[in-house]
């Protein structure tokens, strides 16, 4: 995985600079510049996003964390750290998890529960991204405007569609963990225990077919996820807006979607760069956007991601470096 982010991430830079390239980088900038400093609005309006995003986990966690020991202010914190590490550090889409689960573990909850209800919250995202998506494609063809991106994008949203279904299947029914844990054994280092990571392989099993009994549960946390996506349309709106270029909710709701799943479908190229920018720029044109505002939008986004992921980053490293402090003395 930390090869497939750095090709992904060289592809994508590669991408990106040869669309900045085509573009009209003055007007670009001049778009950026129009939108001063009303930009960093899109700031605190991304705590919703992180909100509601931490209310679906708690949803998913509850159950097994009756004493409350990781309460939604504690989730806000990790989601906005899982962010920030998926957004600004050279790691694929799973490196936000595997920290948000060191992190909910420091409360005294059992890895295999915080791994299960991680699992089973990235699997309800990409349920609400596959929604969110089909959204974008309903209201693409009923405006009347579907252009090549379209046409490539919906033969691949179709081809997919079983993917979301079989892994729900796959790791509420069967022994997903304990049968990879077996196919790995014989390339397991000789200082890993076979029987330690075969017990917790069981576990997380165990965790996971519980949590996907949980249906009102798994219906409740997508339901605020897909909620969480749909609120990345105002980001689009806003910020076309200020760049003089107001476009409809319909259109935004439609660059943020289309965006959203090129991003997920290329989910190995850290943050989606090149991606994201490739998705505005080819919708943008159908939806009558020209590519140097497209590409204002993501660097728009682009700014919010690093002035709300440097501080959550940073407040990470001090806790980290506080816990080393306290076990050291």
């Amino acid at each position: 995985m930390r090869y497939a982010a750095y090709i992904g991430g060289l592809l994508g830079l590669v991408l990106l600079v040869t669309l900045v390239a085509q573009s009209d980088f003055s007007s670009m900038l001049h778009a950026l510049h129009s939108g001063g400093w009303r930009l960093l609005w899109l700031i605190p309006y991304r705590m919703v996003f992180f909100f509601l995003y931490a209310l679906g986990w708690l949803i998913l966690i509850r159950p097994s964390d009756p004493s409350h020991r990781a309460g939604l202010g504690y989730l806000f914190w990790v989601t906005n750290v899982r962010e920030a590490v998926d957004r600004l550090l050279p790691v694929a889409s799973v490196g936000g998890g595997l920290v948000g689960t060191r992190l909910v573990c420091w409360r005294g909850i059992a890895v295999a529960t915080v791994g299960a209800s991680v699992i089973v919250e990235i699997v309800v995202t990409l349920i609400a991204v596959y929604l969110f998506t089909a959204l974008g494609l309903i209201m693409l063809l009923q405006i009347g405007t579907t252009g090549e991106g379209y046409r490539q994008l919906l033969p691949a949203f179709l081809w997919s569609l079983p993917v979301p279904v079989l892994t729900v299947l796959l790791l509420r029914n069967g022994s997903a963990l304990t049968r990879l844990q077996q196919l790995v054994r014989p390339f397991q280092a000789t200082w890993l225990s076979a029987g330690s990571m075969a017990g917790h392989a069981v576990a997380l099993d165990l965790q996971l077919r519980s949590s996907f009994s949980r249906i009102g549960r798994i219906a409740a946390a997508a339901a605020l996820q897909f909620a969480a996506l749909l609120s990345g349309s105002f980001e689009v709106w806003f910020a076309l807006r200020l760049f003089g270029h107001p476009v409809d909710g319909a259109t935004a709701v439609v660059l943020e979607s289309m965006t959203q799943a090129m991003r997920h479908l290329a989910f190995v190229v850290p943050a989606g760069l090149g991606v994201q920018e490739a998705g505005l720029v080819m919708f943008g044109h159908a939806m009558g956007v020209g590519s140097d505002l497209a590409l204002a939008v993501s660097m728009s986004k682009r700014l919010r991601e690093v002035l709300c992921g440097v501080p959550a980053l940073l407040s990470w490293h001090w806790m980290e470096t506080r816990r080393l402090t306290l076990r050291k003395g």
